[in-house]
């Protein structure tokens, strides 16, 4: 599913070298958390969510298929507060 995913949202981004999924195990459920360039978010959101809603969907069938349970989660890091304060040059 991991690999699935990877395809499908490489495919929607324009900076498809910052994403990065992590699985984890959360009881009995595995979550991919996205990473992505923050520039790169709104894309996978789209309008009103109807995109990520999509992905989730598709993840959702796929996962069932093979008999597992799987949801994905955008992870939007924050800048640290130092870093914003002195770009770098």
């Amino acid at each position: 599913m991991q690999a699935f995913l990877e395809y499908v949202v490489k495919g929607l981004v324009d900076h498809a070298e910052a994403v990065s999924l992590t699985p984890l195990d959360r009881n009995g459920v595995t979550v991919y958390q996205l990473r992505m360039d923050p520039r790169d978010v709104a894309r996978i959101i789209g309008r009103q969510g109807t995109t990520i809603n999509a992905i989730r969907n598709l993840l959702l069938a796929g996962s069932a298929k093979h008999g597992q349970r799987c949801a994905v989660e955008i992870v939007e890091d924050k800048p640290s507060p130092e870093a914003s304060a002195n770009p770098p040059e």
